[in-house]
């Protein structure tokens, strides 16, 4: 079993590291390369392994029969972070089991095994809000409204409370939030509220 204070150390080392001058940019998405992270986390840890889980059928991806997901798993000093990812087309849309290549499986192994080293701590950040819950709304292009009576709401309670406790400031959570709802002043005051109680 792994020394706590030792793979603390790996996650402090690994979110202190400046991923700016690795992002790159597809459609209005910012990333990192595999290639990229997996440099920076063997150059720090060389003892680092990636698994790549397979299916019974000794397939590199599972399926539901409908869509299908990759399992990647990053071990650094004893410690192991897996990954599940859709395997997805360039809209970021699930791929239907008869649709899917080889190459697209390839590319979500890489993408996994990218979020497994970023739940070690590179590149945390370049995931907040990416489990943000969004309404159904008739109009693509117009916010849902947030209220407390929302549908949501709920769920946006448990990630902000989720983000505190991790750390993130509020302010970069209500960025994320805004970016998917429209908020009243009252709301995000509560939402103040729950981060600060969940926080202490």
């Amino acid at each position: 079993m792994s020394n706590t204070k030792d793979y603390t150390n790996v996650f402090n080392t690994l979110n202190s590291i400046d991923v700016k001058p690795m992002i790159e940019k597809k459609g209005k998405m910012n990333y990192v390369s595999w290639s990229h992270a997996w440099r920076s986390v063997k150059t720090l840890f060389p003892n680092a392994t990636r698994k790549v889980y397979e299916a019974e059928n000794g397939l590199n991806y599972f399926t539901d029969g409908r869509t299908c997901f990759v399992k990647v798993g990053v071990t650094i000093n004893d410690e192991e972070m897996i990954d599940y990812l859709p395997i997805m087309d360039y809209r970021m849309q699930s791929i239907t089991a008869d649709k899917v290549t080889s190459m697209d499986v390839n590319k979500a192994i890489q993408r996994s095994m990218t979020k497994a080293i970023a739940m070690h701590g590179l590149g945390l950040e370049l995931w907040y809000g990416e489990d943000l819950p969004v309404e159904e709304k008739k109009d693509p292009n117009k916010k849902a409204k947030l209220s407390t009576d929302s549908p949501n709401y709920d769920k946006v309670l448990v990630f902000i409370e989720g983000k505190a406790k991790s750390g993130v400031p509020f302010a970069k959570c209500m960025t994320d939030i805004e970016k998917k709802y429209e908020v009243t002043p009252q709301t995000k005051k509560t939402l103040s509220a729950k981060y600060k109680s969940a926080s202490v």
